[in-house]
């Protein structure tokens, strides 16, 4: 017997966690962080408190309560006994964080199986990130955490990485990952052989992206497998079509910044490497130098070390970093030993003040994220446009930061351009993938509407909406 029991990605965008059960097998498809769910009760100053290890993760709903999941560490400092593991592995589709942060909870004998290049996502990320119970998911430090306690090293999980064509033996599964098309390298949507027939678990994906072929490849390999179900993500089903692609992003950023006389400013999702490619072909094209944050090359340098992605590294001749201020005074007076991600490439010779950048505006495109807009007040731009290469907000807290935002660009007056390409597949795509592969039953997630389905799907397949916490036998 299997089943499918769905504890995130239920009527959200986001969040997936998806147990699959094939006798005596466990495995969760992803184990992500719930943005909205998370969002309902807390916000940047109301967080989950993390001296009570994981219980308001637990009693907020957001994490499963659920037997032999959880670390020793945390179950101890909430106050109940530390129990076996019962899952066998998490399979992580990609590294976004609504995919693979909430891995930080998970009892440290669950194996971790993800993409090469994923993992290489994940030590880029954890290489920038101050240590949070939150993102704890290459390595973790058992809690409660006293001062001393900071001075031992971590305790590593287990990751088993693969690539397209490689299969994977877990108990009574095998399960056989492709990649997909999506706005971050090394997706994966997977095939995976139970008992009782193949079950597709989509991941993430799009067919209006640079490399569609890859998609279309696992359509084909999900076709062929004749699945009993599928579990398609769903997160622009509202959304019948849409014509933007990474050559529409291109075309339309280029002009903007053939037209501009001053500072461009770029605002885009750096583990999206189609996009930074977009970036680094306008501003070589325009004689403009690319100006990158520390974090931003903490990506790009694992980037460049997987050939397979033909990126430049952080020290070509077209990229610059910049150097923010800190402290007090000149940029040489601020403690960088705070941010080792920084003091280990303070001795790159590829290195900008803000100072160094308004003195020269129109030679540079500066990757500048909102959050650190407080850096315009030290590069005062003039005659400067800033080009939006994100999504649009699409809840009310994103909304709050969106005017903020909009209050900056007036300020200084930063002229404001929206250039974006989703990452995910409209409806007329999703129609296509779901027709191509037909699935006996279908469990949309990572959605907010799930009942649009109806409307999508073959007549002959049936359609499941997920109820959170119930068990479907397949």
């Amino acid at each position: 017997m299997v089943n499918l029991t769905f504890y995130g990605g239920v009527n959200e965008i986001g969040g997936n966690k998806i147990l699959l059960e094939d006798k005596d097998t466990k495995i969760f498809l992803d184990f992500g962080m719930g943005f909205g769910t998370r969002g309902k009760f807390f916000e940047e100053f109301l967080t989950p408190r993390t001296a009570n290890g994981i219980g308001d993760f637990l009693v907020m709903g957001l994490i499963p309560d659920i037997k032999g999941v959880y670390r020793s560490d945390l179950l101890t400092h909430y106050g109940r006994e530390p129990e076996e593991s019962e899952i066998d592995a998490v399979i992580l589709s990609h590294a976004h964080a609504d995919h693979a942060n909430y891995i930080s909870f998970l009892h440290e004998d669950i194996p971790i199986y993800c993409g090469e290049t994923a993992k290489l996502i994940l030590e880029a990320v954890e290489e920038q990130s101050k240590r949070g119970i939150e993102n704890e998911v290459l390595d973790f430090k058992r809690r409660p955490l006293f001062r001393e306690d900071y001075k031992k090293p971590p305790i590593e999980r287990t990751f088993r990485t693969f690539r397209t064509g490689d299969r994977i033996k877990i108990g009574s599964l095998e399960i056989k990952p492709v990649h997909v098309d999506h706005s971050v390298p090394g997706a994966y949507g997977f095939i995976i052989h139970t008992s009782e027939g193949a079950v597709v678990y989509t991941g993430d994906l799009r067919l209006h992206g640079t490399n569609p072929q890859l998609t279309l490849d696992f359509v084909e390999e999900a076709k062929e497998s004749k699945p009993i179900a599928m579990i398609t993500e769903g997160t622009r089903i509202d959304v019948e079509r849409d014509n933007s692609t990474e050559q529409t992003v291109y075309n339309t950023a280029k002009k903007i910044v053939n037209n501009s006389r001053g500072l461009v400013i770029a605002d885009f999702n750096f583990k999206d490497v189609d996009r930074f490619k977009t970036f680094y072909k306008i501003a070589k094209e325009s004689n403009r130098k690319l100006v990158i944050s520390f974090k931003h090359a903490c990506f790009l340098e694992r980037y460049a070390s997987d050939k397979k992605l033909n990126v430049p590294n952080s020290d070509d001749e077209n990229i610059m970093l910049f150097k923010p201020k800190l402290g007090t005074g000149t940029y040489d007076d601020g403690d960088y030993s705070n941010y080792k991600f920084i003091k280990n490439r303070l001795n790159y010779p590829n290195i900008l003040t803000a100072d160094e950048i308004r003195e020269k505006q129109n030679e540079y495109m500066l990757v500048l994220n909102f959050w650190y807009f407080n850096n315009l007040v030290d590069l005062k731009p003039e005659n400067g446009a800033y080009i939006h290469s994100l999504s649009e907000p699409f809840n009310e807290e994103m909304e709050i930061s969106f005017d903020r935002m909009k209050n900056w660009l007036d300020q200084f007056d930063l002229k404001f351009y929206q250039a974006h390409c989703s990452g995910h597949a409209p409806r007329s795509e999703l129609r296509k993938i779901i027709e191509e592969i037909s699935p006996e039953k279908l469990y949309p997630i990572h959605t907010e509407h799930p009942e649009m389905f109806k409307d999508v799907i073959p007549r002959d397949v049936g359609i499941n909406i997920p109820i959170n916490g119930k068990k479907y036998v397949i």
